[in-house]
């Protein structure tokens, strides 16, 4: 049985996803705007939904805009940027009472649609260009954003290493946009930008909540309508081969180093073995019972921190780890260690059977709420397949200690990149 339903409907210039579920008192509108990361538009891109936030034609300040959000009961709306593979995706979410439940007959449903294609398609612009204040104000706020990065080590360092792994590739984009892009950016460039986006981008809108699906469909089809489009795709990048591992030592003024090492899986998401790349991942470093954690944290009492993360739509796996500074060589060396034992099968049952329900539990979670299951189903969208819920889970705890041992032959060290002190503690 389908732990969810999600009816798609394809719209004038989008598609529309209703996933209709009596679990929460709000309905929540995610708008999802993707195009191929480049970086001529990716600065633009990392502004544009900011400065579409901060106000509109209607709302022609941050605090009116806020203040008619608090009399729709409180309701919530922010945005946010993500890197899925070589896409960059803008997300614009509302969230916002169902009216089922209030003793006001206030149409919530309609006022959400309402304020959704006001934020869009009626922004605070006059003539070609975005009011120029505002855009002075939000750039401002992106170089902050932007430097936040390398102020915050154990983000940066994450950084450093897909910048070293994923040189010349789309994917080494920071997802926030390039420092010495943003003073170019003028209010009608970014206006330009802002058409040509609403032109181009793929665009999909998902509603959930108790809603009427007709009535969705009905709004939908009103309130917001563009051009239709052959929207553009990243282009598959193929499976980069690792000819020489990359080994890459920067040094600051950091107390505690940052070891981080990028692997290339040559696995994504919708491959039959993507399933077993999950477990795997699992197993060697995504959970607290993983090998990274017991050997190098636990056990050698090496890292203040060991973890594995899969980076699903671009086929890599990144270990990071915070580590004293003269640590470095046994440190790497039990990483190596324990992704060898993975690749030797060297890990039991119990490892196995503890690492799928840890994954499926987290899979149930992440649905529990209304923004985790869109992000969920918008795996979908990125790598263009129809992967059901219940099928992946199903999946998950079909996959065999075989099926890990056969991944892990796939899986090739790539770059090791070390953020370490000015001078090493002897």
């Amino acid at each position: 049985m389908d732990l969810l339903t999600e009816k798609i409907t394809e719209m004038q210039g989008y598609k529309l996803h209703v996933i209709k579920t009596e679990k929460y008192k709000t309905n929540t509108f995610v708008w999802k705007m993707k195009a191929p990361l480049n970086k001529e538009n990716v600065t633009l891109r990392a502004l544009l939904p900011q400065v579409l936030q901060s106000s509109s034609a209607k709302y022609s300040s941050t605090t009116r805009l806020r203040s008619y959000l608090d009399d729709l009961y409180g309701a919530t709306f922010f945005v946010d940027l993500g890197k899925k593979g070589d896409n960059h995706v803008m997300s614009f979410s509302i969230e916002i009472a169902n009216e089922k439940f209030l003793n006001d007959p206030s149409p919530l449903l309609q006022k959400g649609f309402e304020f959704l294609a006001e934020i869009l398609t009626n922004p605070n612009a006059r003539g070609n260009s975005f009011d120029p204040e505002t855009v002075e104000k939000e750039k401002r706020t992106l170089k902050q954003r932007i430097q936040s990065v390398y102020d915050d080590k154990m983000r940066y360092s994450n950084f450093r290493l897909v910048q070293e792994m994923c040189k010349g590739e789309p994917y080494a984009l920071q997802v926030n946009g390039e420092m010495e892009d943003v003073d170019g950016i003028t209010a009608e460039k970014l206006y330009s930008y802002y058409q040509k986006a609403f032109q181009e981008d793929e665009m999909d809108l998902f509603v959930i909540g108790d809603v009427n699906e007709e009535e969705v469909r009905k709004l939908s089809s009103e309130l917001l309508h563009f051009e239709n489009r052959q929207p553009q795709r990243s282009k598959p990048d193929g499976s980069k081969k690792v000819e020489k591992v990359n080994e890459i030592k920067e040094e600051q003024d950091v107390k505690q180093g940052k070891l981080n090492i990028g692997y290339r899986t040559n696995i994504r998401y919708g491959d039959p073995d993507y399933y077993a790349l999950q477990v795997f991942n699992g197993i060697f470093g995504g959970f607290s019972h993983s090998k990274l954690f017991i050997n190098v944290r636990e056990k050698a009492s090496l890292a203040y921190y060991a973890a594995s993360r899969v980076e699903s739509h671009k086929g890599l796996m990144m270990v990071m780890s915070g580590i004293d500074l003269k640590n470095y060589d046994q440190a790497v060396g039990i990483i190596h260690e324990q992704m060898d034992a993975m690749k030797k099968g060297d890990f039991t049952d119990s490892d196995l059977e503890q690492t799928k329900a840890v994954i499926q539990n987290q899979m149930l979670e992440t649905i529990d709420t209304s923004r985790g299951l869109v992000e969920v189903l918008y795996h979908n969208v990125v790598a263009n397949v129809d992967l059901k819920l219940d099928h992946y889970l199903s999946e998950i705890n079909k996959a065999t200690k075989q099926d890990v041992v056969e991944v892990g032959k796939k899986i090739e060290l790539d770059t090791i990149y070390f953020l370490t002190g000015t001078e090493v503690s002897k």
